[in-house]
């Protein structure tokens, strides 16, 4: 990584940094704020949180041709300001429309700067440094949303709607800081296409024509739908509902999953850096696996309610752990699949996936969780066991390269090749 490089990643952390801090200060406490504190009842609440996905959905086929052509900078910068009109807009609207205009502006803004971001970072690492560079996005995130959180708490008042649009402000302000720090960016170069085919025709045909990528979509899909898509629908109401967990506890297991992250982090990307990455995913299915079957004791255990709390907590721990393992491992592996200058086209399509994933989930992990108990949980057992599954069938399309990064001889990984056997 040359100089120029690395002085670029630094703003790039620090900006993911203050973006995570910001949502930090609003995403818990949304629902709350928009059903309560603004009256507009459980069904607005509900629709801001759909507008969220449903927004997103909408803007990231368009925004990874535009990464394409015009960088990534450009679109993480107009996606930054889209947002911060959106946050205070949210944090003055006082009627359902406001809100769900509101929430749309902040939604679209929010998915964009996913795959913008993760370009940026593609862009200014090397093939021996992209893993340890999105372990060090996901910290930092994950690092800023706990203390954005933490401190978010302290400022709220359920009975002052004016506490809430100090909370909005504060969030619009960190999009505004991010923009003006991710001005100062030099940017190394990189292959842009400018005439990139029109979204829907030859780039997605391009892409849907990697068996790899799509294979890794997939099981990308699986992966969000099976534990992020779970925490604060399916898994916290099969807690509340079977293992009789109290909310105190539930935020004590939510805390939990962020410490695991922030403490385990770079101990596990010693470990997986030399290990192939089908595998390593591999792995996580069957920690997660494990997860499910300690949640399963917490509410069908019948033991005493201590030891269902602490079974909870084990798994939302449990969950972190198998975090930390994919964080340096999917994302690179996604930006490794794409060939040369469109990396932004499947960043966009991989985020594409996860949103679908964090829509349905909870769609189907809510009313499974709160009334059909040992269902759910078998159900998701075998979804993190068909993680294992499809992880070593995808390891199987994957080149030596992309499946072992290390053995890339130049600094540059080879991208978007297929095995040399694969049926393509």
């Amino acid at each position: 990584m040359t100089r120029a490089m690395g002085a670029a990643m630094r703003r790039i952390h620090v900006g993911n940094a203050l973006s995570a801090f910001g949502l930090g200060f609003t995403v818990p406490y949304l629902y709350v704020y928009v059903a309560q504190v603004r009256g507009l009842g459980a069904m607005t609440a509900g629709l801001v949180l759909a507008v969220f996905a449903v927004a997103a959905l909408i803007v990231l086929p368009f925004a990874g041709r535009a990464i394409v052509r015009r960088g990534p900078l450009p679109v993480l910068l107009a996606a930054l300001v889209t947002a911060a009109l959106g946050a205070l807009s949210l944090g003055i609207a006082g009627s359902a429309a406001a809100v769900l205009v509101s929430a749309s502006l902040l939604g679209a803004g929010q998915a964009v700067m996913q795959p913008a971001l993760a370009t940026m970072i593609v862009d200014c690492s090397s093939a021996e440094t992209r893993s340890r560079a999105f372990a060090m996005q996901f910290f930092l995130q994950n690092l800023g949303l706990g203390v954005g959180g933490l401190i978010g708490g302290h400022l709220v008042d359920t009975t002052s709607a004016a506490s809430f649009t100090l909370l909005f402000a504060i969030e619009a302000a960190m999009f505004l800081l991010l923009a003006l720090v991710m001005t100062t960016v030099r940017m190394p170069h990189a292959p842009r296409i400018e005439d990139a085919p029109a979204a829907g025709r030859g780039s997605w045909k391009q892409l849907l024509g990697n068996r790899a990528m799509v294979q890794l979509c997939v099981l990308g899909f699986v992966l969000f739908f099976a534990c992020y898509g779970q925490f604060e629908s399916g898994l916290s109401a099969y807690g509340v509902e079977a293992a009789g967990i109290s909310t105190s506890a539930l935020g004590t297991a939510l805390a939990a999953n962020t410490l695991m992250i922030v403490v385990a982090q770079f101990a596990v990307l010693r470990f997986v850096e030399r290990r192939r990455r089908s595998r390593v995913i591999a792995a996580v299915g069957l920690i997660w696996a494990v997860a499910w079957a300690v949640a399963g004791y917490a509410g069908l255990g019948h033991g005493s309610q201590e030891m269902a709390t602490a079974a909870f907590v084990s798994t939302y721990a449990l969950f972190g752990l198998g975090e930390a393992m994919l964080s340096p491992t999917v994302a690179p592996l996604v930006a490794d699949l794409a060939p040369e200058g469109m990396a932004g086209q499947y960043n966009s399509a991989f985020a594409l996936v996860k949103q679908l994933a964090l829509a349905v989930g909870p769609a189907v992990g809510g009313p499974l969780g709160a009334s059909l108990h040992a269902p759910y949980i078998v159900a998701f057992l075998v979804f993190s066991l068909g993680i294992t599954v499809l992880a070593v069938r995808l390891g199987r399309q994957l080149t030596e390269v992309q499946d072992q990064p290390w053995l890339a001889k130049s600094r540059v990984v080879a991208r978007g090749g297929a095995p040399v056997s694969a049926d393509v």
